[in-house]
């Protein structure tokens, strides 16, 4: 069954997401099974199991004001309707002013062959926010650049019976001219495109493309920080 066949068929079966700022949004959610499994591997058994070694991961549990209350797997911090965690969301543009973004790789269990900011993760039990964000800068994209912080805000995204992202994130802006050198185990296929034009996506019929925290987050950077973003195509690079 294919995106729209899924939600003509299941109109109930949606995805809310909500912001502490921004109103609530609703999105449908694709269903294509085959495409939300973790890579799989067998044991010495000839069982097969999941591949848990990011899923086994200790992310940092909070609450509304960002103060550390937990900690929990990231599997299990996905499931359901998820359970509230420390997050971040980079957006990384060229020379030009062009954001990079990204179409997230067919193995992913949430939001699979949507396309996304440039970068997004979480910090590790016990890592910082600054050493999260040029650490999986790094693992994606292969590069390294200044960033800097714009806000945070907080969402709630179901994506069907598979699970949810519940999430703090902060946001990141940056400009780099280094050569990426893109995970495709992450990606799956890349594009840079001009903030305007990218605008013009967020609001038409390509918006379905695209995942619940990259619609949202960039809706707020248009509205509150679009000098700063349209600062970044002149300004002296730094790497």
């Amino acid at each position: 069954m294919d995106r729209d066949s899924f939600r003509g068929a299941y109109p109930d079966r949606c995805m809310q997401a909500t912001g502490l700022i921004q109103p609530l949004y609703t999105f449908y959610a694709a269903a294509w099974s085959d495409l939300t499994m973790d890579e799989l591997r067998t044991d010495r058994n000839g069982m097969v199991v999941t591949n848990g070694s990011a899923d086994s991961e200790a992310l940092i549990l909070v609450d509304e004001a960002d103060r550390e209350v937990g900690h929990l797997s990231k599997r299990e911090c996905h499931q359901g309707r998820g359970v509230l965690h420390r997050a971040f969301s980079i957006l990384i543009f060229n020379a030009a002013g062009e954001m990079l973004l990204q179409q997230r790789a067919p193995s992913k269990r949430l939001w699979p062959l949507y396309w996304s900011n440039s970068c997004c993760s979480h910090p590790r039990r016990a890592e910082p926010m600054e050493t999260a964000i040029h650490r999986r800068l790094s693992e994606e994209l292969g590069v390294r650049c200044p960033l800097h912080f714009l806000f945070k805000f907080q969402y709630q995204a179901q994506f069907d019976a598979v699970g949810a992202e519940h999430e703090l994130c902060s946001v990141f802006i940056g400009r780099c001219t280094d050569r990426l050198r893109i995970n495709r185990s992450e990606i799956l296929a890349w594009r840079w495109v001009a903030p305007e034009a990218l605008q013009e996506e967020m609001t038409g019929r390509s918006s379905r493309h695209f995942t619940p925290w990259f619609m949202m987050e960039w809706e707020r950077i248009w509205r509150d920080h679009r000098d700063a973003v349209l600062a970044l195509g002149t300004e002296p690079c730094q790497s």
